[in-house]
């Protein structure tokens, strides 16, 4: 599903690199947690599988896809694989629950009759059945996170990428959110999350890589994460 082989990425001459011959293999259905300093290369790891950013050297390959051959015309395509949560949900204020999740649909051309279809089997399965028409202030800070979970899958990518999603949330509203992004993973998805809390990190039990200076410096199958 997810291959990096050797992967180095440098914005300039002058700094170290950010990313420093990383290789990393995610199977599919995977859920694997990637831990780091601020600074340590998540971001730009991230940055690297959505195609925002290109390597300076090494290979990708993303669900069959080498990014060595990924042409500008199917970064859309490979944009649609890969959903993105971030620690700020990125909400239209302006608009309600129902509609902010539907506008990730129609801007890739869905019909109504179609997102009226989708709609209600995502927000189901991130707990927010019945509070369609909710606007943004009206919601929890973790109710606000799930509508941006439903708005990254309801087009029902291959992987889902978690960038610190629980990072503004108390422990109860932020286990609430990873609950949910452990339902999507058991649906087929396959999730990368990045966190700091390190109680989040142990009760999940999950593999976790651990990045320091732009390497991997530990990838175990399970267990303790400790800053």
């Amino acid at each position: 599903m997810i291959l990096l082989d050797r992967v180095t990425k440098s914005y300039s001459r002058e700094t170290e690199p950010a990313l420093d011959r990383i290789s990393l293999h995610v199977e599919p259905k995977e859920f694997v947690i990637i831990v780091g300093a601020s600074g340590a290369g998540k971001s730009t790891l991230f940055k690297l599988l959505t195609r925002e950013e290109k390597p300076t050297s090494g290979k990708i390959i993303i669900g069959g896809m080498d990014y060595d051959k990924l042409k500008d015309k199917d970064i859309p395509l490979l944009r649609r694989k890969i959903g993105v949560v971030f620690q700020d949900f990125k909400l239209l204020p302006n608009k309600n629950v129902y509609e902010n999740v539907a506008f990730a649909l129609e801007i890739v051309g869905m019909g109504n009759k179609e997102i009226q279809h989708t709609l209600p089997r995502v927000l189901d399965i991130v707990g927010l059945k019945g509070k369609e028409k909710r606007m943004p202030l009206e919601l929890s800070g973790g109710e606000r996170q799930r509508v941006a979970i439903a708005r990254s899958i309801v087009r029902q990518p291959k992987i889902l990428i978690a960038d610190e999603p629980t990072g503004n949330l108390d422990f109860k509203y932020a286990w609430d959110v990873i609950k949910v992004l452990e339902k999507i993973n058991r649906y087929g998805t396959t999730v990368l999350l990045t966190t700091h809390n390190q109680e989040i990190v142990n009760k999940l039990k999950r593999r976790v890589v651990t990045i320091k200076d732009g390497k991997v410096v530990s990838d175990r199958a399970s267990g303790e994460y400790k800053t």
